[in-house]
This record gives structure tokens, sequence and C-alpha cells, in this order.
């Protein structure tokens, strides 16, 4: 049966991942664009801060193991170059964190089309 106005709060998972991937891979290009330029990357000092809960072990996120592992070394990566001063090490981990954001968005929107999860997006009507 189908549930008008109902929506799962996860619905959009695939597609906020997705976006991430977008912006990561934005990042790589523009560190990349910088270098060309003549641009050197200002070391940034090492922070120790959590990704948001969703993309969190403990979050009960949805998607293949394997893929959140190499999902999961990606910001302590970025983390670590960002502290240095190697705008293209910074670009490609930007690039790893964008492949592996958008591989875990293919594949969880894979899992929603064959759940029909996404069938409960609620539609907005006009009056």
């Amino acid at each position: 049966m189908r549930r008008t106005g109902w929506r799962r709060p996860d619905a959009g998972f695939s597609a906020r991942l997705a976006a991430l991937s977008a912006a990561a891979r934005a990042e790589a290009e523009a560190c990349r664009q910088a270098e060309a330029a003549g641009y050197a990357w200002p070391p940034h000092r090492a922070a120790s801060s959590q990704p948001p809960y969703e993309l969190r072990p403990q979050s009960a996120r949805r998607g293949p193991d394997e893929l959140w592992r190499v999902f999961d070394a990606t910001p302590a990566d970025l983390s670590r170059v960002a502290a240095g001063t190697d705008i293209l090490a910074v670009a490609d981990a930007y690039a790893q964190l964008a492949a592996a954001a958008g591989e875990l968005a293919e594949a969880v929107a894979r899992e929603d089309r064959a759940s029909n999860l996404l069938q409960y997006e609620r539609v907005r009507r006009s009056a």
C-alpha cells in the first residue's frame, strides 16, 4: 500500500552522498587549478572533528560495508594532508573522498530502488 505524505528520514541519503561527492570533486579541481596558477597550500591546523552523524559507523548507515571501510579512511587522510603544504596531495585526498562518496551514493541508490524506499518520498502538491 502506498502511503501519501509519509517520508522515511533517510530517503534522501543517496542524494546527500552524491552531493558530498560532487563537492569533494569540485574541491579537488580547485586545488589543481590553484596549483597550476602558482598558488601554494596554506597548512591547516589538524582538526579532530567528526563527520556528520549519518556518516559514522554507529548510525546504522546503509550501503556495502567494504565501500564504507574505504570511505571511513578518507576524512583522516584529508585532514592529515591538509596539515601539510602539498596542494596536489590535498587535491588527491579530495578526489579519493569524492570517489568513495560517489560509489556509496550509487550503491545506496540501487538498494533504495530495489527496496522501494524512494516510493515514499513526499510529493508536494499545489492547491
